[in-house]
């Protein structure tokens, strides 16, 4: 019988990657899927669909008692730390609860191997630099409150001898990152105004520091730690930080524009309530344990970023 995998999030960057990555490896992939996405870009067509909401605890339930897949990833989440300031209580529900949810359904379907798409905003802002898997759990808004939740959950699961691991995942992009988010709203922009189709960028904070990594290397990661001997947690990071000025320029530099600081405007209004001026973090262990490096560099993947965006219509 074909091993059996399970995913939720599948309508995201991180998503369509990890099917494509699963597929590959032989085994049949089921994923759940809000009825109102459809078909997810990107995803798959021998992706098995399930319309259903992770929030719908006892609905997703059944379904995993019924699939009985041999490994499991918790990639669904309100995934804007934007949104979660606007919906608080949602952010609980879903990336929180329905996580934690999810980690008991995963037990009692037995022998699963269970990875949870964490995230460095778990840390806050951090006493030290970089971060490691160490590193005090104290969240400055509701994301990563609720991923912190989930986080520590799965270091409680491992205690009853579940194999749970947490893979705390800095910031990283691809093509097919959603326009919502900063960093592909940065080279969508630039794109347009190298086409002549927009005059400006608009962004709030431009001093803000990420360790950006290559999606395909997170996800990467993420099935290393599903087939490791031991679970755990794992810092997932390139171990440099860049501003997201510099990722501004880079976008710039990209497209052909050098003289672009006239074309960027700061606007309050993309200002969050509380947002860590800096996250890098330490990869050791998911080097030494899992055997994971990154693979491409922070120029490179805005640049591919940009490349794809150029080729895409108008509007």
């Amino acid at each position: 019988m074909t091993a059996r995998a399970f995913i939720t999030g599948i309508g995201g960057q991180d998503g369509t990657y990890l099917a494509e990555r699963l597929l590959a490896d032989g085994l049949e992939v089921h994923a759940l899927v809000l009825a109102a996405d459809g078909h997810p870009a990107h995803c798959p067509e021998a992706v098995v669909l399930h319309r259903g909401d992770l929030a719908d605890v006892d609905g997703t339930r059944r379904l995993l008692l019924e699939v009985a897949p041999s490994e499991v990833y918790n990639l669904a989440a309100i995934s804007s730390v934007a949104q979660s300031w606007d919906e608080p209580d949602l952010t609980a529900r879903v990336n929180g609860q329905a996580a934690v949810a999810l980690m008991e359904s995963a037990r009692q379907v037995g022998g699963v191997r269970f990875v949870q798409a964490s995230s460095a905003e778990i840390f806050g802002e951090p006493a030290e630099s970089p971060q490691t898997e160490a590193t005090a759990v104290r969240p400055v808004n509701p994301y990563g409150a609720a991923k912190a939740y989930a986080h520590l959950t799965a270091g409680v699961l491992r205690q009853r001898d579940e194999h749970v691991s947490s893979v705390v995942l800095y910031n990283h992009e691809s093509p097919r990152r959603p326009a919502r988010f900063v960093t592909r709203k940065i080279t969508s922009t630039v794109a347009a105004i190298a086409r002549g189709d927009a005059d400006r960028l608009a962004l709030g904070n431009l001093e803000a520091r990420r360790d950006w990594g290559w999606a395909p290397d997170y996800v990467d990661a993420m099935v290393r730690a599903a087939r490791a001997e031991v679970p755990g947690d794992y810092v997932v990071a390139t171990g440099v930080a860049h501003s997201v000025r510099e990722l501004v320029a880079a976008a710039f530099s990209a497209a052909g524009i050098d003289d672009w600081e006239p074309l960027v405007h700061q606007d309050p209004a993309f200002f969050r309530p509380a947002d860590p001026t800096e996250l890098v973090g330490d990869a050791t262990r998911a080097r030494e344990v899992l055997g994971w490096e990154p693979t491409v560099g922070f120029e490179e993947i805005v640049r591919r970023m940009v490349e794809a965006d150029l080729t895409l219509p108008a509007g």
